[in-house]
């Protein structure tokens, strides 16, 4: 085997450090609105701070973190107005996506996704709350993937990475219900009924201000009270 090149060593560098400090914006590990010092976490990555300025400004791209001129990067803020409007957008993709599978799904599709539903269904009480949140966003994304749109996929995933903190938050006190209102969305694609499957799916996602409010109040509870 071939010894990598410098260049693909670079990218290997800044691939690795922001996958790490995403899943820190992620999870608010970097507190909200708090400026990020490049050393400090270069030195805590073991990287070197060229490819971690490459990693912080794809993350800028990306909507995880802002950067301020002459003033540096910092972790992104939460405005329940904001992820009020990631929401909006999540259930907008999704209820196109339900219509579009609804015409482009095969039934091996469709199968495969209520086996999972199946084999995820058991027991769910007990599962921790980040795990299924995996499974809810699989889910999701099977259905989006049934669109055959490429772009739809990578937006989905990354409105899901940008709402997740919130989404741990949600599922606890949605967990009883969200397997049902899975299986409803499925049997309307089965059925080929593109209306009912937006329908579906868009009351499965919407969320009013004052429960998004809620779920942001509980965040900075939990970011900043946590002994």
């Amino acid at each position: 085997m071939n010894a990598l090149s410098a260049k693909e060593k670079s990218l290997s560098s800044v691939e690795r450090l922001y996958e790490a400090t995403k899943e820190m914006a992620i999870s608010y590990q970097i507190k909200p609105g708090a400026r990020i010092n490049e050393v400090k976490l270069a030195d805590l990555l073991g990287g070197s701070r060229t490819p971690l300025r490459e990693a912080l400004n794809r993350l800028v791209a990306e909507g995880f973190l802002t950067f301020r001129r002459r003033q540096g990067f910092y972790c992104r803020e939460f405005q329940p107005r904001d992820i009020h409007e990631l929401y909006q957008f999540r259930s907008v993709i999704e209820c196109a996506a339900a219509r579009l599978a609804c015409e482009h799904a095969s039934e091996e599709e469709l199968d495969r996704s209520s086996k999972f539903l199946d084999e995820t269904g058991l027991g769910h009480s007990e599962k921790q709350v980040e795990k299924l949140v995996l499974l809810d966003e699989h889910f999701h994304e099977s259905i989006m993937s049934m669109t055959r749109n490429a772009e739809m996929i990578r937006v989905l995933k990354n409105v899901n990475d940008r709402i997740k903190f919130f989404r741990w938050i949600d599922m606890e006190s949605r967990r009883d219900s969200t397997q049902i209102e899975h299986r409803q969305i499925l049997d309307a694609i089965r059925q080929r009924d593109p209306d009912l499957a937006a329908e579906r799916i868009g009351a499965h996602i919407v969320r009013r201000m004052d429960q998004i409010t809620t779920a942001c109040k509980e965040g900075y509870s939990r970011i900043y009270l946590v002994t």
